[in-house]
């Protein structure tokens, strides 16, 4: 079985990673996304399990004082970690993994696993920034503000991946994502387990 890739994706509050990611799951076999440990409460929709695995404070210090996780950050908050044994596991199955993370996160997979691809979503400017997360309608304008400022934060940080996507044009968006996936696939290291036999033949 072909060890998956692996794969961190990263944006600023409001970029639209998580639809991008969700759409190219759906249309891209063998892709998944890990789902992450977090302390907050779930939103309107979510479901444990599903979108995350909705944990208690108390649990979630008890998983990293173990070291159950392969990355972890504290964000408004609230707390998110990835499972190491879930994502090795996905990846053993010969999928790839998506880890839908922040930069610090990011660092942090990066360090122990340096073989990853890192892609940063870009909004087209701030002024749609600012009406994707006023769009919402879930948070308050103290709380959007808040939001704002973590989010040209997050921007500062974009020259640490592998890849820029802006996300402008949903589909053209999508399209790089894919083609970065399907680009990978096609590595030296990875065609080497896949075509192994193909490899002997020719070369026999």
């Amino acid at each position: 079985m072909t060890t998956g890739n692996l794969y961190i994706v990263a944006a600023p509050s409001g970029a639209g990673k998580t639809s991008l990611v969700n759409k190219l799951v759906e249309t891209t076999p063998g892709v998944v996304v890990s789902v992450s440990h977090t302390t907050r409460s779930p939103r309107p929709g979510e479901k444990d399990g599903t979108h995350y695995h909705f944990v208690s404070m108390p649990t979630f210090k008890a998983m990293l004082a173990d070291g159950l996780f392969l990355e972890q950050a504290c964000v408004f908050d609230h707390c998110y970690g990835t499972s190491r044994a879930a994502v090795s596991a996905q990846r053993e199955a010969g999928l790839d993994v998506i880890l839908e993370i922040d930069w610090q996160g990011a660092r942090q997979v990066r360090t122990l696993l340096p073989e990853c691809a890192s892609i940063f979503i870009l909004p087209p400017s701030r002024r749609v920034l600012y009406q994707r997360l006023m769009a919402r309608g879930q948070d308050s304008h103290e709380t959007i503000d808040r939001r704002m400022a973590a989010a040209l934060d997050e921007l500062s940080h974009y020259a640490e991946f592998d890849y820029l996507v802006v996300n402008d044009r949903f589909d053209e968006a999508l399209d790089a994502l894919r083609a970065i996936v399907i680009a990978n696939r096609q590595c030296r290291e990875t065609q080497l387990e896949r075509q192994r036999r193909l490899l002997q033949t020719l070369l026999s």
